[in-house]
């Protein structure tokens, strides 16, 4: 006590300490205590205007950001309909695939930038593509929009590990489009691709990624092949995994569409018309089903299940135009148009089935000599006219005939408007044409030549027939003067849509005509089809002039002769004579035809 006492008074008298100097002692905690309230009483009030900010300023915009991070309504893809042929093989189906999705509303326009620069790489599609993605949509949208689909191994099994580190990027599986015979009848069945934004804007039901056919049957179907794509309501956790389902509406998986589409003489078309250029047509002469059609060069539709690379792309912009269906398109008819001159000939009045003219190496009109193929047949009728394919006895009926009424019959049998192309659902094809006088001068502003009249009369000049047309003709023949309407949906078959309509043909026509037809295959110019390797059918063989090309191949026919069920024309573009290049496909399809009958009838048990 005493040392402690002697301290402070010595402390309290020592020369070097002023009493001055006490008080100051004493101010330096309360100015700390100021400084430390102003500091927290800062904080505090930054903290509440934080707080402000975020309840009352921000508060429903946060609200709603935190629940969509617990509760998601996730799309369900409907899967879509079975492309299948006429006996329930596939030609469009779905396989299981992984696609990744991008939930827009998970992050800011500044925090995607940075996760696009990761994602990049992972999924192989540049960053700037990936926010142009995002960009095409609301970015405070609950739905997710689907960044890249059908992604193979290589790439979902990498990303699938880094998932988990973007906030908003799921890998979902969903069934994806694929063709399981490649680029076969590709132009019937067509392709598929997402929905553009004219598309979404037309179709408001539409979810982001709604994958819907843009040609072919895959287009013209799609509302019954697409189906109804449905939702699942769901609670996840930051990582995206899926804590519970809380509600589901399953989607409706389209409906099957089945073509009338022969799968296996749609391999035997396409392969003996090979790297061609050209197109194969079969149809069923008594309802108008068409079994083939063909048409080269082709594409594969699988290409447009995934993105397209620059060197695909390439490809398709070929000058050969591999999206043009040819059998849709207009050629010069040649010889097969004979059949239309004698049909014309004989319901004209001028002409009997018995009539006989005389035929020569050439004939003049108008100053302009017009060849035979030889020196003449001599004196013959329409049968064998037809059978040896005489250019001067056709020049010889087309010119007492008249443009005006080869016009007519060619129309009634099947060529230009009268064909009705919506039955098909393929879009993009177009109609033959057989001008009159009058037609031409209107068109062409120029007259009609005699000359126009003797071209005509055998396939050449202004005549454009479509394979398909030219099938539709030969059909008449065939099944005793019915005009068929061509179609491609077993659904139509048999309806009311599809009737057949009579031509006006008399029996007496139509009987003459078949026997030409069958007397070429016989011992004219289609004898390669007789060699006792199918039965015996009808034909006639075409070629066509192309001025400064090769020549085009052509032939129609149909079989058997007697009772008749299919017909088919085909063009070989540059192919040169009818009976070399087009005449052995037609005889490739009927031998798949002929020899799928022959299994049906060894199938057949017959019992005592």
């Amino acid at each position: 006590m005493m040392q402690r006492q002697v301290y402070s008074i010595s402390a309290f008298h020592s020369p070097d300490k002023t009493l001055a100097e006490t008080p100051k002692k004493q101010e330096r905690p309360i100015h700390r205590a100021i400084v430390l309230m102003l500091v927290a009483t800062g904080l505090l009030g930054l903290h509440a205007s934080r707080l402000v900010e975020l309840q009352l300023i921000q508060g429903k915009q946060n609200r709603e950001r935190a629940e969509n991070n617990r509760v998601r309504l996730v799309p369900m893809a409907a899967n879509r309909g079975h492309i299948i042929d006429r006996k329930g093989k596939l030609l469009a189906a779905n396989n299981l695939a992984r696609s990744v999705y991008l939930w827009p509303k998970e992050q800011t326009p500044e925090e995607w930038k940075a996760t696009a620069e990761k994602l990049s790489p992972l999924v192989k599609i540049p960053a700037q593509e990936i926010l142009k993605k995002l960009k095409e949509v609301d970015p405070q949208s609950y739905r997710p929009v689907r960044l890249k689909q059908a992604m193979p191994p290589e790439v979902f099994v990498p990303l699938a590990e880094h998932v988990g580190q973007m906030r908003g990027v799921e890998v979902r599986p969903e069934a994806n489009r694929y063709y399981p015979e490649g680029s076969l009848a590709a132009h019937v069945i067509g392709y598929i691709g997402e929905a553009t934004a004219a598309d979404l804007e037309a179709h408001p039901e539409y979810p982001m990624g709604m994958i819907v056919g843009q040609m072919g049957i895959e287009a013209s179907s799609n509302k019954k092949i697409a189906g109804v794509w449905g939702d699942r309501l769901i609670e996840v956790n930051a990582q995206n995994q899926e804590l519970r389902l809380m509600g589901e509406t399953p989607p409706k998986p389209g409906e099957a569409v089945q073509l009338t589409i022969d799968l296996s003489m749609q391999k035997a078309a396409e392969k003996a018309l090979g790297n061609r250029r050209g197109a194969v047509v079969a149809l069923d002469v008594k309802t108008g089903a068409v079994l083939v059609m063909a048409s080269h060069p082709t594409f594969d539709p699988n290409l447009f299940t995934r993105k397209i690379t620059k060197d695909e792309w390439e490809t398709l912009q070929d000058p050969q135009n591999p999206f043009l269906n040819r059998a849709m398109q207009g050629y010069p008819p040649g010889s097969t148009f004979k059949i239309v001159t004698s049909v014309a000939g004989l319901e004209s009045g001028k002409f009997s089935p018995d009539s006989i003219l005389g035929t020569s190496s050439y004939i003049t009109v108008g100053g302009i000599d017009f060849n035979e193929h030889s020196g003449g047949y001599g004196d013959i009728g329409f049968r064998d006219a037809l059978a040896f394919s005489s250019n001067t006895f056709f020049y010889q009926v087309g010119i007492s005939t008249g443009p005006e009424q080869i016009s007519k019959w060619g129309k009634r049998l099947g060529i230009g408007k009268d064909t009705d192309l919506n039955l098909l659902g393929l879009g993009g094809g177009d109609h033959g044409q057989m001008p009159t006088p009058e037609e031409k001068e209107k068109i062409y502003k120029e007259p009609w030549y005699a000359g126009d009249t003797v071209t005509m009369s055998i396939g050449q000049g202004l005549v454009l027939v479509t394979p398909l047309e030219a099938a539709v003709m030969v059909s008449s023949i065939a099944n005793g003067g019915y005009r068929v309407k061509p179609h491609l949906l077993t659904s139509m078959t048999g309806t009311a849509e599809t009737q057949r309509v009579h031509t006006g043909m008399k029996p007496s026509t139509i009987q003459v005509v078949k026997e030409g037809l069958i007397a070429v295959v016989a011992e004219g110019t289609g004898q390669g089809l007789n060699d006792g390797s199918i039965p015996l059918t009808g034909g006639k063989t075409g070629t066509s002039e192309v001025i400064g090309q090769e020549d085009h191949s052509l032939y129609v026919a149909f079989g058997p002769a007697q009772k008749p069920e299919i017909a088919i024309a085909v063009v070989v573009e540059n192919g040169g004579y009818g009976s070399v290049a087009a005449a052995p496909i037609a005889k490739e399809v009927f031998q798949a035809y002929f020899g799928q009958q022959k299994k049906v009838k060894e199938s057949v048990v017959i019992t005592p």
